[in-house]
């Protein structure tokens, strides 16, 4: 009876694939009046998500990209606010902090984010498959089509299909490159010839590839064995967790409902409202029975909700033997409280949260970094004093070109840079130059001298480093 606890519905004995041909789940005139449809629902958030990813790599806020992470050249703009690699700190807070708010929206409600926004989830379910349903019809017609020998028919719809799943990957990874690149470089790269950048082109046709992998033959087992959520979840699921959950007190004993067989009369010998359709288990996208209670590879995605909500209409019983609840809610009664767990998560979410806007309040626009150069550490100048070469990398984060000075606040003496008196800062990039800084032997206080120096911008210091001036023996001892 518990052998769904130790084997997986997508593998037999042998260790073989077994292919999933989920029915479609009940919608229209299908569909229960009385009951929310879920599939609908999913539908209409998937449209959103679908046209977030077609047009976000072009949308612009404050001529900066929606969201862009450009690895390659180490720039990202998140709604429209660029950040640099000196941000990382916000990084790797909004990081823990988007952890966290995982961590306590699945202890709450569960794996409900695979099967709402995960992108594989919403592509596979909401594009691929019912393109796969319009060509080759729900899943028996399907599993009909395969069975069958290599003529005419089989092959043009597989042709056209596969044909269709290809292209869509193509467009797909466009897309997540302009998402990279930003949307006016993709479109630089469209429109010029394949041959200008062919590096660029082998490694979309390899993205193309894998995409169509992932959608046409892999499927639902990237969520049961590649992906770590489902493993994850375990840990932070507990009975006051609201999941998709049959109700076995209502439900049990299942069996067949018999031509004839009054309600008073099923429920009068201890049999229950399900009438073991099995229609949870054929619109299951990953194969499991939800009767059999929270299974790992169980996405949320609702669809035996919607079955099963169908049926109970049609057999004249109220909706919800397979709804979102929690196993307190149906074992016990009781409603959904906010436990302990679920507070701390709470308070750390809240902290991090205030955390992350300050620094994103109090992030400085301009930054600057010194980098003593390599393999130089002092040189000792014709007048006696002692000199270290230092790069200085400025990143202006405005998108206005500035101007800007370094001043040596501490200690006392000179700093040549450049070729010019002042320093040119171009908009959103790093901006390098050499900087000499001069010491008389007075203002050495040892080998190691510490040392400040500011950026100074419209007559305002905006950020400053601290690091070392180095000096050979001789000038210390002249020093003493």
């Amino acid at each position: 009876m518990n052998s769904f606890r130790d084997t997986i519905p997508t593998v037999d004995a042998q260790g073989r694939r077994v292919w999933m041909y989920p029915r479609k789940p009940p919608t229209g005139r299908r569909a229960a009046k009385n009951a929310p449809n879920f599939f609908a629902l999913r539908s209409y958030l998937s449209w959103f998500l679908l046209a977030v990813l077609a047009f976000g790599p072009f949308i612009k806020i404050n001529g900066h990209p929606l969201l862009m992470m450009n690895i390659l050249e180490r720039k990202f703009s998140i709604f429209g606010i660029m950040f640099w690699p000196q941000d990382f700190p916000i990084f790797a807070l909004a990081m823990i902090t988007g952890f966290i708010m995982i961590v306590l929206f699945t202890a709450v409600f569960g794996r409900i984010f695979c099967g709402w926004v995960c992108p594989q989830t919403v592509l596979l379910e909401m594009v691929f498959r019912k393109i796969e349903y319009a060509i080759e019809g729900d899943a028996a017609e399907q599993k009909a089509l395969n069975d069958r020998p290599w003529d005419q028919e089989k092959i043009t719809k597989k042709t056209i299909k596969h044909s269709l799943f290809f292209a869509l990957s193509f467009v797909i990874s466009n897309l997540l490159l302009g998402y990279i690149i930003g949307g006016d470089a993709l479109i630089a790269l469209i429109t010029s010839p394949p041959t200008q950048h062919t590096g660029g082109f082998f490694a979309l046709l390899l993205f193309t590839l894998m995409f169509y992998g992932l959608f046409a033959r892999f499927r639902e087992q990237a969520c049961t064995f590649i992906c770590p959520y489902g493993r994850f979840q375990s840990v932070l699921l507990d009975e006051n967790s609201l999941v998709v959950a049959y109700d076995h007190k209502r439900g049990e004993e299942r069996s067949r409902l018999l031509k004839g067989q009054t309600w008073e009369e099923r429920l009068g010998i201890g049999k229950g409202d399900c009438v073991d359709c099995n229609l949870c288990v054929t619109v299951c996208p990953t194969g499991i029975d939800i009767r059999n209670g929270t299974q790992m590879e169980c996405v949320n995605c609702c669809n035996c909700i919607d079955a099963c909500n169908s049926v109970m209409e049609r057999v004249k019983r109220p909706a919800g033997l397979i709804r979102h609840a929690s196993m307190n809610n149906i074992d016990k009664g009781e409603k959904f409280s906010i436990t302990p767990r679920i507070k701390a998560y709470s308070i750390l979410l809240g902290v991090l949260m205030t955390a992350l806007i300050a620094l994103l309040v109090t992030r400085d626009s301009i930054s600057m970094d010194l980098l003593r150069m390599r393999g130089s550490l002092y040189q000792t100048q014709p007048d006696g004093r002692i000199s270290n070469t230092f790069e200085a990398r400025v990143f202006n984060k405005t998108g206005t070109e500035l101007r800007g000075n370094l001043r040596l606040i501490f200690p006392e003496g000179e700093l040549v840079y450049g070729q010019d008196s002042a320093l040119t800062l171009l908009p959103e990039q790093e901006n390098k130059t050499l900087v000499v800084v001069l010491l008389h032997s007075d203002a050495i206080t040892g080998r190691e001298t510490s040392m400040d120096i500011g950026l100074e911008v419209n007559g305002r210091i905006v950020d400053h480093v601290k690091t070392t001036f180095m000096a050979p023996e001789s000038a210390v001892q002249r020093r003493r």
